[in-house]
């Protein structure tokens, strides 16, 4: 197939990228490498793949409408996977506009380029942020989330609400992802596992925030990629039993359909901490802190959906998982 990725320099979207290459699949990637955080880990991640002969590069906005109706206008994508975002829950509180221009324009430039060239299936990332204020765990797509608790999981919640308008209005099949806790080599600078890895390596404390009593549905890269794929290949129908009196959210009469993504065993971020702190080999300074604002207390997926309808099966534990990512960043970082 043809598919085109956005964020394709991204943690998610370039080990993406790799394994839809690795099948045989023509790619075209877009990123806008900007700086939230220092490009050339974006850069590092490109080199897998930028040189292979099926993957072509486009750096750029998908808040740019011109160039992403030029994309579209110039190609014939069977399927688009959008994973370009402005990621983290905290910067959404200092730079909201930043959220609203690649998350929702951004967005509504890839829904009208799909639906203007008759694109096959549009997956896209979704958040376990979208649960917000949402308390009954596991987390179920079955469930309604209308309280969200920052602008990062509004604009998720946007999304998923976009992709269904268009799925009614042009029978344009879409798939949302709600992605949870994703970790791993080459992740982002930003995200707990790096963050913390550097300051205990540099002996300085690391800030560990409701105590270390938050429990998170860690889920390693390469079992976040076998989800993915398997929904690629899988475009959803819509139903005629759903029921509007009864409304299930994670389904409907359209083209559509919402998944949880996870490992569905959640757990506490001492015990994460921990393991890096043996597979390290030193020990954690602490600062001890409350919950920070936009932050939920805990996550937890239920992936029956895609376990029973797509035999989705996470594999990586959490010791395993760690253990892959502190050999990468010693061979990245230090040596």
């Amino acid at each position: 197939m043809k598919i085109f990725v956005t964020g394709s320099a991204g943690f998610i979207g370039s080990a993406l990228s790799l394994r839809l290459l690795e099948r045989g699949d023509t790619i075209l990637g877009i990123d806008n490498h900007n700086n939230y955080y220092d490009p050339t880990l974006k850069e590092a991640r490109l080199s897998r793949h930028i040189n292979n002969p099926n993957y072509s590069h486009i750096k750029g906005d998908i808040e740019d409408r011109g160039l992403i109706e030029k994309v579209f206008k110039k190609n014939s994508f069977d399927v688009v996977v959008n994973l370009a975002a402005q990621a983290g829950v905290r910067y959404s509180i200092e730079n909201p506009f930043a959220y609203i221009d690649t998350n929702l324009v951004g967005f509504g430039n890839i829904l009208e380029g799909c639906r203007n060239t008759s694109v096959k299936h549009l997956v896209y990332a979704s958040s376990s942020s979208v649960y917000g204020l949402n308390t009954k765990q596991p987390f179920s797509t079955h469930e309604p989330v209308n309280h969200p608790i920052s602008l990062y999981a509004a604009t998720k919640k946007a999304n998923e609400l976009m992709a269904h308008t268009y799925s009614h209005l042009y029978q344009l099949p879409t798939t949302g992802l709600r992605f949870f806790t994703v970790y791993g080599p080459y992740d982002r600078p930003d995200m707990a596992l790096q963050k913390f890895t550097e300051a205990i390596i540099s002996g300085e404390k690391i800030k560990v925030f409701n105590y270390g009593k938050h429990r998170r549905d860690f889920t390693y890269i390469d079992d976040i990629v076998e989800g993915i794929i398997r929904v690629i290949d899988n475009i959803p129908l819509g139903r005629d039993k759903w029921n509007p009196l009864s409304p299930d959210p994670s389904f409907s009469t359209a083209p559509y359909k919402i998944y949880n993504i996870g490992r569905n065993k959640p757990e506490e971020l001492n015990k994460y901490i921990e393991l890096l702190e043996k597979y390290l080999k030193i020990n954690a300074k602490k600062e001890l802190l409350p919950l920070q604002p936009g932050d939920v207390p805990d996550t937890y997926a239920d992936v029956d959906d895609l376990v029973n309808e797509l035999e989705y099966e996470p594999k990586i534990s959490i010791e395993e998982g760690i253990k892959e990512f502190v050999n990468w960043y010693k061979a990245f970082y230090i040596a």
